[in-house]
């Protein structure tokens, strides 16, 4: 048996470090490491409720709109304030722009350029892959950032700026569309709808989303040479590494839902475990045994909580606590919410493999042409003229949540306010609940659960696949800790 520690990890957002426990050439046992503390919930700690729009954001530069809208529901519900029509479609428009620029920064900058790696030189794929993925020389390196940058003029225009937009508001959005925006808008959707059916997915994304099962998949995959798109591109190598059995682990998969218009979500809320499960948001706990905070032995509830940096902690091997649901580990993200919503390829993968790395991949990406789809459809029912966000008071005392769905998952702000003052605020972002550590009853959380049995050759040091199964979920350690 031997122990090494893994990290810093390039091209992830933010500090992880794990710590690997190896027996005969693969992982036995995993501890994931946030090691950089940062303190947001204590300092939004006796300030104006309002100043959460401004603060929050800065938890993180390429998922700051999530927290603005988290941090805007938790508002709105403590005020009991519903936006107007026009508020939610321009609100569900700036977050699903940030969403899909990071899942198209997750595949071609964090996850694709892997296959480069000279580990796998003598593989026979690796020729075409390293000249497409590696991350600075290859082809895709020269395509996808300007299409990147021109889909992110959307935010430009909605919000006024992106990261940090100060636009979203407890009512919707201070950013009233004018009826020639919405062309502008289409065009640079229109844009960047053609970047994903040439080069992402070579062929339509009606196709893509009409995907229903995993021989569906493998069919669509194979009417074409692996290398006419990225995406089959992907399957091709993934089939090959065996990805479809590289890190799995509850297959217990939490949405918050996604995308409100009305009374209904385009991406449905609940919870899926071993089947549709009801989600009930009031046994969501967070336990500090293995972290490194303060705090007593039995877990809270968000709305309860505290967050205290004990650095001393005789258990605490991480600044990340150990949120559960009904006091099990769940995991969160793409492949969670497709899971929850019942999209039927997803739902027919993991069926039979699991949730997974390659399982992960694909959600991110249908999830991706699922969503671009509607946005079409969004921007043509803005009716401009016709208001945009709604107003009211918070009240000296009140409560509120806000619950969104992030890029990377399941994203939840908890506010309490007593006097006009924040009294408390808990924050457990996506990264939270998918790089947790073990809870009182030493149960791992799901990167650590997912590490188990990953292969590690001779001699390595950062075994490859240890950063294939923490990249699949793309974590953002800089929002983990608060």
């Amino acid at each position: 048996m031997a122990l090494i520690t893994v990290g810093p990890f390039n091209r992830v957002e933010g500090d992880l470090e794990v710590r690997l426990e190896i027996a005969d050439g693969q992982v036995t046992q995993a501890w994931a490491n946030a090691p950089l503390y940062r303190g947001f919930e204590q300092i939004l700690q006796g300030k104006d409720p309002r100043d959460a729009l401004a603060l929050t954001p800065r938890l993180c530069g390429i998922c700051s709109v999530s927290q603005s809208m988290a941090a805007a529901y938790a508002l709105a519900d403590a005020k009991n304030l519903q936006m107007p029509p026009n508020g939610e479609l321009a609100t569900n428009l700036i977050l699903a722009a940030e969403n899909l620029a990071d899942h198209l920064t997750h595949f071609y900058l964090f996850f694709m350029p892997d296959f480069a790696r000279a580990v796998y030189a003598a593989e026979p794929w690796y020729g075409p892959a390293a000249a497409r993925f590696r991350a600075h020389s290859g082809t895709a390196a020269r395509e996808w950032p300007p299409a990147r940058a021109q889909f992110l003029h959307l935010l430009g225009l909605l919000a006024g700026k992106w990261p940090h937009s100060l636009s979203l508001q407890p009512g919707g959005s201070t950013r009233p569309v004018q009826a020639q925006e919405r062309l502008r808008l289409l065009a640079i959707l229109g844009a960047f709808r053609r970047f994903l059916e040439t080069r992402t997915f070579g062929d339509p994304l009606d196709a893509i989303v009409a995907l229903d099962s995993g021989a569906a998949l493998e069919r669509w995959a194979a009417a074409r040479p692996p290398h006419g798109s990225d995406f089959r591109h992907f399957l091709h190598c993934s089939r090959r590494l065996g990805l479809d059995r590289l890190g799995r682990a509850t297959d217990r998969f939490m949405s918050f839902g996604n995308y409100l218009i009305g009374a209904r979500r385009l991406l449905r809320y609940g919870l899926w475990d071993q089947g549709p499960r009801h989600l009930d948001l009031a046994t969501i706990t967070e336990d500090l045994s293995h972290s490194r905070m303060l705090g007593g032995e039995a877990p809270l509830h968000p709305s309860q909580g505290v967050t205290l940096p004990d650095l001393d902690r005789p258990d605490g091997y991480t600044w990340c606590k150990a949120p559960r649901l009904d006091g099990q580990v769940v995991e969160v993200g793409a492949l969670a919410r497709q899971m929850v919503d019942g999209h039927p390829l997803i739902r027919d993968l993991v069926a039979h493999s699991g949730g997974n790395v390659q399982n992960r991949v694909i959600a991110r990406l249908l999830e991706t042409a699922r969503v671009t789809l509607a946005m079409d459809d969004w921007i043509r029912r803005l009716v401009p003229g016709e208001p945009f966000c709604s107003h009211g008071e918070l009240p000296d005392e009140a409560e509120g949540a806000g619950l969104v769905e992030a890029a990377r998952g399941s994203l939840g702000h908890w506010l309490r306010v007593r006097k006009g003052r924040i009294h408390s605020y808990q924050i457990i972002a996506p990264t939270t609940w998918n790089f947790s550590p073990r809870d009182r009853g030493n149960i791992p959380g799901a990167l650590e659960q997912a590490l188990i049995g990953a292969p590690v050759r001779p001699g390595e040091r950062t075994p490859i696949s240890v950063q294939h199964i923490v990249r699949s979920f793309d974590p953002c350690m800089v929002c983990t800790v608060h």
